[in-house]
């Protein structure tokens, strides 16, 4: 194991340096390699790592800054890419048997975006399968443990970028939220994940679950290290037709003049209640003491369409999946079953997707082709856009009357690795506070509150900005963050267990 201070760096103390001469990009890529040599096989955050790609990267950084060219803010920081974006000549499995070995042609726009500002990416994070589950467990290729508690979940279905950066393997991760899958992790491995307003962010090559809810987004130790995360990946795209045409807002600025002087922030009934554990609603009601104390004024919010948010969600998601998942037939790429030359393409298709899909994955796709099935179109999905409007609505009354929404981000905090797997509705309720969210399109992030006293774990802090209003989340959240820093003395993570 390395103890190396490199890994304990923030990206931005990490890009200051490189740009400098302090360090160099191929000593921080070596140092945050040899960590992953020397925990992952605990972890398992990694599904591939690229080793040889990584380091020819730095070498293209240190040799820009020989020659006096000017670096961007994270030319040179390692990162760690959930591998659900295409990476040109590396494997994008999306945690899917189904795509085991397959090597995309070309790089989605994120990607490309990280690889024009000089971002090192270190490889590909494990998630849950096409990004379904809330656990990581639902990967094809085994979970992923939590640095807090090995024997935890590190949420999902991002846990592998989560856990990569709660065990200093990387300063920064890629994650997508369709229901939560970062600010969830985030949350339970007490790191900050950033969900962007819907369409701020490229769709292009990133491997579809839910298109009307997938987000990528950035995910960091520190709220200003998500920030010059954020401003590198988001912009317009002329190859996704949802991307929005129009300027980033600024990110960076809002998490170095962090404030909630003079804000209206919004607290929800309908966020806290039963199934919420004690430990994480006493970590909220502080967080809110706090923000009071920062000069902000509380405000009591109803919802009453939130609580319909969850069953709503899992109509429209497994619906939309259903038509997403149809591609992968084994006819034109990935794994190909049954093809012996006796067999119809129909049977090779239902062979291919026996063997390639896991039972989430199947669940799902059969609940969303039954709510779109003839008969049941409007009595289910139609149904469900419709409470879809209605949560919007909520959210547009409650920003005419405050500039944020702050709530737990989830119920409870790390649960055991297997507990919940054979009872998806106990699974589905890891969603139950990020989910609006998606449904309405808004912009939100997670970021560390403190420990449960009850299990010593992380609890997170759910900060809710309207749409394209992104800088709120950093201005609050890096308030917030200086606040419990000046607190307790040290980063939250500091506490973490070593490996």
């Amino acid at each position: 194991m390395t103890d190396n201070p490199i890994i304990k760096l923030t990206a931005a103390e990490i890009a200051d340096k490189i740009a400098s001469g302090e360090l160099t990009a191929v000593q921080v890529t070596e140092a945050h390699l040899a960590r992953i040599e020397a925990v992952d096989e605990k972890v398992h955050a990694f599904l591939h790592v690229d080793r040889e790609g990584a380091l020819a990267q730095a070498r293209a950084v240190d040799a820009k800054r020989e020659r006096g060219e000017t670096l961007g803010p994270l030319a040179g920081v390692p990162l760690a890419l959930k591998d659900i974006f295409t990476t040109e000549g590396i494997p994008t499995t999306v945690g899917s048997k189904i795509l085991e070995g397959w090597i995309p042609p070309y790089d989605a726009t994120l990607t490309k975006r990280l690889k024009a500002a000089d971002v090192v990416i270190l490889g590909k994070t494990n998630m849950d399968e096409f990004a379904m589950g809330s656990s990581t467990e639902n990967s094809a290729y085994g979970p992923t443990g939590n640095p807090w508690d090995l024997t935890r979940i590190p949420g999902g279905s991002g846990g592998g970028s989560s856990a990569a950066l709660a065990s200093y393997q990387a300063p920064l991760a890629i994650g997508t939220d369709t229901g939560g899958s970062i600010r969830q992790p985030a949350a339970v491995t007490g790191t900050v994940g950033v969900k962007p307003t819907y369409g701020a962010v490229s769709r292009y090559g990133m491997v579809a679950f839910s298109s009307s809810l997938d987000q990528g987004g950035p995910c960091a130790r520190t709220v200003l290290d998500a920030a010059l995360l954020h401003e590198v990946i988001a912009g317009h795209d002329p190859m996704d037709s949802t991307s929005i045409d129009a300027p980033v807002p600024p990110v960076v600025e809002a998490a170095r003049n962090g404030s909630v002087a003079g804000m209206r922030v919004g607290v929800v009934k309908q966020f806290r209640g039963e199934g919420y554990q004690a430990g994480v609603i006493q970590r909220f009601d502080e967080s809110v003491e706090l923000l009071k104390g920062l000069g902000a004024e509380i405000v009591e919010l109803d919802c009453p369409s939130f609580d319909l948010a969850l069953s709503a969600y899992y109509l429209i998601a497994p619906s939309e999946c259903s038509s997403n998942l149809a591609r992968f037939d084994g006819l034109r790429y990935g794994l190909r079953t049954g093809d012996d030359g006796t067999r119809s393409a129909e049977e090779v298709t239902s062979l291919t997707r026996e063997a390639g899909f896991g039972a989430e994955v199947k669940r799902r796709v059969m609940l969303g082709t039954y709510a779109l099935s003839s008969g049941y179109y409007d009595a289910y999905y139609g149904s469900a856009q419709k409470v879809r409007t209605l949560i919007t609505r909520d959210f547009e009354r409650a920003f005419e009357q405050v500039d944020v929404i702050v709530s737990p981000t989830t119920p409870t905090t790390a649960f055991p690795i297997g507990e919940r797997a054979d009872d998806p509705m106990a699974m589905y309720l890891a969603d139950l506070c990020t989910i609006p969210t998606n449904l309405a399109g808004n912009a939100a992030m997670s970021l560390p509150c403190g420990l449960a006293p009850e299990d010593n774990l992380p609890v997170g802090l759910q900060i809710i900005a309207p749409a394209m209003q992104d800088d709120r989340l950093y201005k609050v959240g890096a308030a917030v963050e200086a606040a419990f820093v000046e607190k307790w003395g040290h980063p939250l993570l500091e506490e973490a267990p070593s490996l």
